[in-house]
């Protein structure tokens, strides 16, 4: 390749403030414990959590097809007189109850993620339009993960305690010594399927959120970079 076709590619490089963060910046608000938080952190963990409930409403009320987890919270609601978001509730609780024997360590962050992410998703589900024509589906599917990716970006820096299915995949990985992006494939196919099984919307809306709930995630935590990271090599992406 001629040097000044080397240029151009090089011209092409994404700047490095455009490009997905690979780890959780260390942030103002930041906390030091995972059961004590000044007022600013609360703040900043319930803001978080409630857009990443309101992007999972946004999916859901698209109905092109949703998140594993919240595949599986449809096809639970489906089936019982639950309403989605006690289901996810629910669900959250469950798999709370599986961290005991892997000594998992919750937080403030746990307890809120599993309470305020249910709440959100059901006030939204009640409260936002039902789009119909498939363009306007197809932009309530990309708001819904830029506001999963949002959220987490500014839950995620808080620093209370990973959510109940984050703190799951991390205990598996770290009792059985399994690569994180294993665990996590195989509980989300799992947790796909029997979602699909109950009746839980599958389908494109699963597909793009599958695609781009990675980027969305790193463009979250991007907007909350000061400069200072925190390496996640072992640590999930994020809980979907």
């Amino acid at each position: 390749m001629s040097k000044q076709g080397r240029l151009s590619l090089s011209s092409l490089r994404v700047p490095q403030a455009l490009r997905p963060s690979r780890s959780i910046p260390v942030t103002p608000w930041r906390s030091q414990s995972r059961w004590k938080a000044r007022p600013s952190t609360l703040v900043v963990l319930i803001a978080g959590l409630w857009l990443f409930g309101t992007g999972e409403a946004l999916l859901v009320v698209a109905e092109l097809g949703n998140g594993p987890w919240t595949v599986l919270a449809e096809g639970v609601s489906s089936r019982t007189s639950l309403s989605i978001g006690f289901a996810t509730f629910a669900i959250s609780l469950v798999v709370l109850a599986l961290w005991i024997p892997l000594r998992e360590r919750p937080g403030l962050g746990t307890i809120a993620n599993a309470v305020v992410i249910a709440a959100a998703l059901q006030v939204g589900v009640w409260f936002l339009p039902h789009p119909d024509p498939t363009w306007l589906k197809l932009v309530f599917v990309f708001a819904g993960v830029a506001l999963i990716g949002l959220g987490s970006g500014l839950y995620l820096t808080t620093n209370l305690g990973p959510g109940p299915r984050d703190g799951w995949m991390t205990g598996i990985h770290h009792k059985f010594d399994i690569p994180v992006s294993r665990v996590r494939l195989g509980i989300e196919v799992t947790v796909l399927a029997l979602g699909w099984l109950l009746g839980g919307t599958v389908g494109l809306g699963t597909v793009i959120f599958a695609l781009l709930i990675g980027p969305s995630v790193g463009w979250g935590l991007r907007l909350m970079d000061r400069g200072v990271r925190v390496p996640t090599q072992s640590e999930p992406e994020l809980e979907a």
